[in-house]
């Protein structure tokens, strides 16, 4: 069954940049809906980008003009570039799929049903 890995996690100062990325498969990545998500201690999880499979893409006001999420079918990845960080930015960041594994088949959902583990963004001022 696949599994979501991120990497590219790590510490910048703000203004800097990083790049996430999100392994998981050509056929999710091009048919299934995906997204990141952020979450800060003592705060509730925030979706912050989202592609969809006709590879239209969203932002949330917090990050729009700064971050830009696109996909690699061919390498089954989906990347969050994050430029201009702020302090605020800083959280665990996940990966998420918006697909199903049943009956030895992988189906796209409507809601996001798979994560990845996380990885740390740290942005120091």
């Amino acid at each position: 069954q696949v599994q979501l890995v991120e990497s590219g996690g790590g510490s910048v100062q703000a203004g800097g940049s990083l790049k996430l990325s999100c392994l998981a498969s050509g056929y999710i990545v091009d048919k299934c809906k995906m997204g990141w998500y952020r979450q800060s201690p003592g705060k509730e999880r925030e979706e912050v980008s989202t592609i969809a499979s006709d590879g239209l893409t969203t932002y949330s006001e917090s990050v729009k003009g700064r971050f830009t999420v696109s996909r690699d079918v061919f390498k089954g990845t989906v990347y969050l570039q994050m430029n201009t960080l702020k302090t605020e930015d800083t959280a665990v960041y996940y990966c998420a799929a918006a697909f199903t594994y049943s009956g030895g088949y992988y189906l796209c959902t409507d809601g996001f049903q798979s994560w990845g583990q996380g990885t740390q963004v740290t942005v120091s001022s």
